[in-house]
């Protein structure tokens, strides 16, 4: 398991789970219809908490390039691995979306609602308004990486011993997602993620999906320039505050 491999895999699954869960609700048909804004966001969390799982014990489970340059630009992480991480988690986004299609092609069909076809793929604004869009993905972003900067493994005191939790030690980023959704992710969906946008939004682009419309390419911007805007404001408060 190399930190590309681990990226890719991490990435992969938290789309496979967070995506499919839209699917679920969003799509004709299947057992979770209409479920709700609560199952929407507690499942994005708790695949974050699979992602991080996976990924984290060999790339350290960033599977978001705001997280991946937030980290850089505060001297957490060397910047010759920023770009073969972001496209190893594009290439999981990637994979990921596509086995949501798959897994869930029969409801796809039966869907005639070009807007929950998109959904599932990615994210798009309650209101549209680019200003009020795109700050909200900044907020977003900039809460999540802010945070992750302060998430420390447990210790014994006072000698400050680590103690291993094993992969117990990916809930805090998950309940942090978790909080996100429920808080802050009414307005644009919080993407908080360049790849878990853009990736998947190629895909439904790409896939021969009956009824599917448009991709939305005049939004697209939005998901991916917010949070790393974003990213990059919580790194210059860490430095600053640090």
């Amino acid at each position: 398991m190399s930190p590309f491999l681990a990226e890719l895999l991490g990435t992969m699954l938290l789309i496979l789970l967070g995506n499919g869960v839209v699917a679920n609700v969003l799509l004709t048909g299947t057992k979770g219809n209409n479920a709700g804004w609560l199952v929407i966001t507690t499942a994005w969390g708790l695949s974050v908490f699979v992602g991080v799982t996976v990924a984290g014990p060999y790339s350290g489970a960033h599977l978001n390039p705001a997280v991946t340059i937030g980290l850089a630009l505060a001297g957490k992480f060397v910047w010759s691995s920023v770009l073969p991480y972001i496209a190893a988690q594009f290439l999981g986004a990637f994979i990921g979306a596509s086995l949501v299609w798959l897994m869930y092609i029969d409801h796809f069909r039966r869907t005639n609602n070009p807007a929950a076809i998109l959904s599932v793929f990615c994210t798009g604004p309650a209101v549209r308004n680019y200003f009020s869009n795109i700050a909200s993905e900044i907020i977003g972003a900039f809460v999540l990486v802010f945070v992750v900067f302060f998430i420390t493994g447990a210790e014994i005191t006072p000698t400050k011993t680590p103690v291993g939790l094993g992969s117990v030690g990916a809930l805090p980023v998950a309940l942090l997602v978790w909080v996100i959704g429920l808080s802050l992710g009414g307005t644009t969906g919080y993407a908080i993620n360049p790849v878990r946008d853009l990736g998947p939004r190629i895909v439904h682009a790409l896939l021969p999906i009956k009824n599917k419309g448009d991709s939305d390419w005049s939004y697209a911007w939005i998901p991916v320039i917010g949070p790393i805007l974003g990213a990059a404001l919580a790194a210059l408060l860490y430095l600053y505050i640090r």
